[in-house]
């Protein structure tokens, strides 16, 4: 932005001169001490050798922040606004509208397009995520109503179980000091309102537990990222700030549900904050330099920006704020996948190839080390190459399917259970018609034929994995909608059926008749297609009917 360009929260207060801000009971601070937190690194990464190293780095973080200036100048946020006003489905029109879409990949790709309208989601990916932020400005209040609600929230809190720092903070941000004023026990109506009269901010964990609606949009939109979509909410009272500054390890979609805020984003400091693998401590605003992004978010509006972005969010004095922050692609990157193919590279290689058995040279203590670094030696140039051969041979060895399971069974653990549509429901084994009726259990078990069409209940619901020594069905329909509630959802597959249960897998979204799966025998089709069923990991193109009562003479 120009050095000419007025502040979205300076242009808004010289509009709103005559409005002062409400009354507000004298804020009781609970004594609450909160140690700063050290920012933990690598030890062997850390250690500053000479001073000559560090005084490098100091130069080029210099460089750096130079940089990332001229680099906004070029490639600054994008600011998406539109002169009319979006009208677009309302949320209920939309999931109604999805419950016909035959595909769930589909449908996710569909809700996401929704969430982000009217920015493209083709060069969102291209061009934004990873990348930087956008500011979608619609001037249509309703745009995300039904998601989420104050009104939800205060009946969560009276219905719900709700504890203080499991499902619920309360916080605040004063005069540069951030803090948490959690009692302890469940969190009633009479004291998260009070907390809230008296200006501090009360964050909502995981609402997927509580809400529906939530949980329906974010089992819907993990299909789209292929990894876990977590969301919290945010209430905020009028002219205050819940938050210090600071950046997040995810990919944030900030949606404004009610009343506004003013946000700031500021690009990462350095190459070393970009798309960080942790978030930040808390950072105090001289440490953060200008916005690149200066906007006030209302009702309808959306705000998105990449793990490693500084953010902060301030209420404006007229009106209070609920945002739910919808987030993915946490611990999802390629370092993070290597950490897992390196391991077991390393393990496979050492029982296949010699090179790696081989000792370690004598005496080489007394030439590596850090307290060696700086010397010239021979040995050392040896060394080393030694070293760069052997890591030049591990990709022979790299079990890289087998580390990408170990990322989905990650993933399916995280996971969301799906939300059923009605035509689901009705041909799964939630809607199977066994049930207690006239003093009996009637139509009890299915019939399923050779001639049953079966399919996935979801494209990414159930997945093959090895461990090595056994092939695994990792499966999400028994997850709780309460995040890592229970362990991974799996059993084992015996291997002349993995070739019928990848047979499913990638005929989806297509029907398949039982007699089509490759099976040696009919016993084993039924027997497999009965358990996967029972599991709810399929279901048939119509509903099941019981099996016919064989009359007795």
């Amino acid at each position: 932005m120009g050095s000419e360009h007025m502040s979205a929260f300076a242009l808004y207060q010289s509009l709103q001169l005559d409005l002062s801000p409400p009354v507000k009971k004298p804020f009781q601070r609970v004594q609450v001490e909160v140690k700063k937190k050290k920012k933990k690194v690598n030890g062997s990464a850390a250690v500053s050798v000479n001073q000559s190293r560090a005084k490098r780095k100091k130069i080029r973080n210099k460089l750096l922040k130079a940089a990332n200036k001229e680099e906004s100048k070029k490639a600054g946020p994008e600011i998406t606004q539109e002169e009319e006003s979006v009208t677009g489905e309302s949320l209920d029109a939309v999931l109604t509208e999805l419950t016909k879409v035959n595909n769930s990949r589909e449908r996710a790709s569909k809700l996401f397009q929704w969430l982000i309208k009217p920015v493209p989601a083709k060069s969102f990916f291209r061009e934004t995520w990873e990348k930087k932020p956008v500011f979608v400005q619609r001037k249509n209040p309703d745009y995300y109503k039904g998601l989420f609600s104050t009104a939800e929230f205060d009946r969560i809190l009276r219905e719900e179980n709700v504890q203080y720092g499991v499902n619920l903070d309360i916080t605040s941000y004063v005069n540069g000091k951030r803090e948490t004023h959690n009692p302890p026990g469940r969190a009633l109506p009479f004291t998260v309102w009070d907390f809230y009269e008296s200006g501090c901010s009360v964050r909502l964990l995981n609402p997927q537990a509580f809400s529906s609606t939530v949980w329906n949009v974010l089992s819907i939109l993990q299909e789209q990222f292929g990894s876990m979509a977590g969301a919290n909410v945010y209430l905020t009272p009028p002219g205050t700030q819940g938050f210090a500054p600071h950046y997040d390890d995810i990919e944030a979609f900030v949606v404004q549900l009610e009343g506004k805020k003013h946000w700031r984003v500021y690009s990462p400091r350095s190459e070393d904050e970009v798309l960080p693998v942790l978030s930040s401590p808390n950072f105090d605003q001289a440490e953060i330099g200008k916005p690149i992004l200066d906007v006030v978010l209302e009702a309808g509006d959306l705000l998105f920006f990449p793990r490693g972005f500084i953010h902060q969010g301030i209420c404006l004095p007229d009106a209070h704020s609920l945002h739910i922050t919808i987030s993915s692609y946490q611990k999802n990157s390629w370092g993070d996948l290597l950490q897992k193919v390196i391991p077991a590279a390393l393990e496979v290689a050492m029982e296949e190839d010699v090179e790696f058995r081989r000792g370690l040279p004598l005496g080489y203590l007394t030439y590596m080390g850090v307290q060696n670094s700086d010397k010239e030696d021979k040995r050392r140039v040896k060394f080393l190459s030694r070293i760069e051969n052997l890591m030049k041979r591990l990709p022979n060895y790299a079990p890289v399917d087998a580390a990408v399971d170990q990322k989905a069974r990650e993933f399916f653990h995280d996971c969301l259970p799906p939300v059923l549509t009605p035509d689901e429901l009705a041909t799964s084994v939630q809607g199977a018609p066994s049930r207690w009726e006239d003093s009996e259990v009637k139509d009890v078990g299915v019939h399923i034929t050779t001639q049953t069409q079966i399919r996935m209940l979801r494209a990414g619901c159930a997945r093959l994995c090895s461990d090595g020594d056994a092939v695994h069905l990792c499966y999400t329909t028994d997850n709780s909608r309460v995040y890592h509630k229970e362990e991974l959802k799996s059993f084992e597959i015996q291997t002349e059926l993995t070739d019928a249960v990848e047979f499913l897998i990638h005929s989806y979204p297509n029907f398949v008749t039982l007699e089509s799966l490759p099976c040696d025998s009919v016993q084993e089709k039924i027997a497999l297609a009965e358990l996967l069923f029972e599991k709810g990991i399929i279901h048939t193109a119509e509903p099941l009917q019981a099996p016919p009562t064989v009359q007795s003479h």
